[in-house]
Formats: structure tokens, sequence, C-alpha cells
């Protein structure tokens, strides 16, 4: 598969692809958050997958991981969850954590487990996703996740740059 980094020209699109898999769009501007777009046949965002990172950039906060609905089979949020995470070693992250109500199961699988939802915000309380999630009160419903990324690392296989 092949993935392409958004663009100013891509957020419109992306917003209303992530507004339908009713993920958070805040933020996608900045240029804190790395995003990339998988595209059908017909220039179509189909799936889409990124990080926000930390000031110091240990650590990584994944966002906006989505497949279209006709493409949820055969692992494609599998292949773009670890593209996100492959990215975030490769710039230098250490741990990974995301925000998930709904799919713990699916990033369990991916090495996940469940994290203290207010130590990931104090890790990465500069990033756009926890200050909307902190200011609007929603941090409190949120369920924590995180990996650690050095085995990644050191995987054979994994990131070489």
């Amino acid at each position: 598969m092949t993935y392409s980094p958004v663009s100013n020209d891509d957020l419109q699109e992306l917003r209303a692809f992530l507004s339908e898999a009713d993920l958070t769009i805040a933020g996608l501007d900045s240029t804190a958050v790395r995003v990339w777009v998988e595209r059908d046949h017909d220039g179509k965002i189909v799936g889409s997958t990124g990080y926000e990172a930390s000031a110091d950039g240990a650590d990584v906060l994944i966002r906006s991981v989505a497949v279209s609905s006709a493409r949820r089979i055969a692992g494609a949020g599998t292949r773009l969850a670890r593209f996100a995470l492959e990215e975030a070693v490769g710039s230098g992250a250490t741990r990974a954590w995301l925000f998930s109500r709904r799919s713990g199961p699916f990033w369990q699988k991916l090495g996940f487990g469940l994290a203290d939802r207010n130590e990931l915000a104090a890790v990465l309380s500069d990033t756009q996703q926890v200050r909307l999630f902190t200011e609007t009160g929603q941090l409190e419903r949120e369920v924590a996740w995180m990996r650690d990324l050095k085995a990644l690392r050191a995987a054979p296989g994994g990131p070489a740059r």
C-alpha cells in the first residue's frame, strides 16, 4: 500500500473522512500533526493514519487511524496503524499513546495496553487533541492506551532510518 502525506489541499476531504468515522478532526492543520492517507484508484481517501508528537519527540499520540467501511477487511487498519508506529519510531519516539473507547481489542493486538489517561494528558499536554479534550471535559470520558516502541525499534525488519 502507498500512503501519501496530507497536504493543505487534502484537509477538507480528510476532515470529512474522519468525521464520518467519528474521529477527532481538531488540529489537523498543525505542523505537529503528521497524517498520511491511502487513496483508491479514483483518488478518494479510503484510509488514514498519523500521530502528533510531544515537544521532545519521545512520545506520540496516535491519531486519525481510519478505514472506509468498504475496506475494513484483510488487515487494512492494522497496516495503517503499523505504518504510523514505524514512522513514529523513525522520528525517534519511544512510546505511543492513544485514546480509544471503542477499539481496545484492535489496539491490544498491536501491543497496546490500558494506560492512565491523566499520565497521557501530562506527557502529551502540548498536543492539539489533549488540549481539546481537556478544555471540553472529554478527557474524563476517554480510555487511554500506551505501547512502548523500543522493541519495535530493535525488531528485525523494524524501521531503518
